[in-house]
């Protein structure tokens, strides 16, 4: 499963749950016109978390605990002034890292390596950020359920349960601060209620002084460091010679991306698919007999699925993704050639 991880980990940077088109005017638009603890549908909901991620400078530290026992916790610094936000996000635990962003650009440094890997993308996201998806419907696929206010990190917020209309996604508890909107709090549920996985702050502090310029020196700071760009086009399944079906309803593609890499005698594409709260990725690689077997694979990592099978001759699709594996595999079967 070497390179379900491999996929798994560029899809976790790309995307996931959290997809997000940052837009800089965000910054400037002010906080949502709703009053806090308001009874909302679930469109008005993630248009209000979403916006809090982006429009609000914040501090703190959030963990992600997944059911096998996995735990990891990282160190989040965002911060908006004008029409500019910048974002900075270390790993607490496993590989030493530290995550920029932005705008459209995200580079990765690593410490051991001494590499800092440079890459311009649509769709950055992390914890707490809610999807930005276009053309979605979550109202028409999940229910929403008011659950009464609890604290979190020191913070008051609304608990919600978002529950799936069908078998088709998982669904989640989120806890909203009250005041600003931020997502400080998520779990995601299995089809029985069952906790796949959960990320929370430990610890919060909002509205704290921007300082978007100390972060940005230390993004600029690459004494020591090897640059290394990795190009990353925005393309269409079709002008890669592939067709993606339609494969579960309310599910919108929100761009599809080509990665050129060494390894790879033809580039990686990945598309991108969100419902308004669950994202998933399809990606789309060369087949090689030493990295690939010629059945299907699965592989399950807290909330996140993996499944990944050879679609045609020259072909191994893995679709990566906080939702059943059924849908998953689902996404799989729509993929064909062009010519075929």
């Amino acid at each position: 499963m070497q390179c379900c991880r491999r996929l798994r980990s560029w899809w976790l940077v790309c995307g996931g749950l959290m997809l997000c088109g940052v837009a800089a005017a965000n910054c400037m638009s002010g906080p949502a016109p709703t009053t806090p603890g308001e009874p909302r549908d679930v469109a008005e909901w993630v248009a209000r978390m979403h916006h809090a991620s982006l429009f609000r400078s914040y501090r703190g530290t959030f963990v992600v605990l997944s059911s096998n026992g996995a735990m990891v916790s990282s160190r989040i610094w965002h911060a908006c002034e004008g029409a500019r936000q910048i974002e900075r996000v270390e790993a607490l635990s496993g590989t030493p890292r530290v995550v920029f962003r932005r705008e459209e650009e995200v580079r990765t440094f690593l410490p051991h390596a001494r590499v800092v890997r440079s890459e311009l993308r649509d769709v950055p996201g992390s914890f707490p950020r809610v999807a930005d998806a276009k053309g979605v419907h979550p109202s028409q696929h999940y229910a929403l359920r008011a659950l009464g206010q609890e604290r979190v990190a020191g913070r008051d917020a609304d608990r919600l349960l978002f529950q799936p209309r069908d078998a088709w996604r998982f669904g989640y508890q989120i806890w909203v601060d009250r005041v600003s909107g931020l997502v400080v709090k998520m779990q995601t549920l299995d089809g029985e209620g069952r906790l796949l996985e959960q990320a929370a702050f430990s610890e919060l502090n909002l509205d704290v002084p921007a300082d978007l310029s100390r972060i940005e020196q230390m993004m600029e700071d690459l004494q020591g460091y090897r640059l290394v760009k990795v190009p990353l086009q925005r393309t269409t399944a079709e002008a890669q010679g592939w067709t993606m079906g339609k494969a579960v309803t309310g599910f919108v593609s929100q761009g599809c991306y080509r990665k050129d890499v060494m390894a790879m005698a033809s580039p990686l594409l990945q598309c991108i698919y969100s419902d308004g709260l669950a994202t998933l990725s399809v990606f789309v690689e060369p087949f090689d007999a030493a990295r690939h077997a010629a059945s299907v694979r699965s592989a399950s990592m807290g909330a996140t699925q993996v499944v990944g099978r050879q679609v045609h001759k020259t072909a191994w699709v893995t679709a990566v993704g906080e939702v059943p594996a059924r849908t998953l595999q689902r996404f799989i079967e729509s993929v064909q050639r062009k010519d075929e």
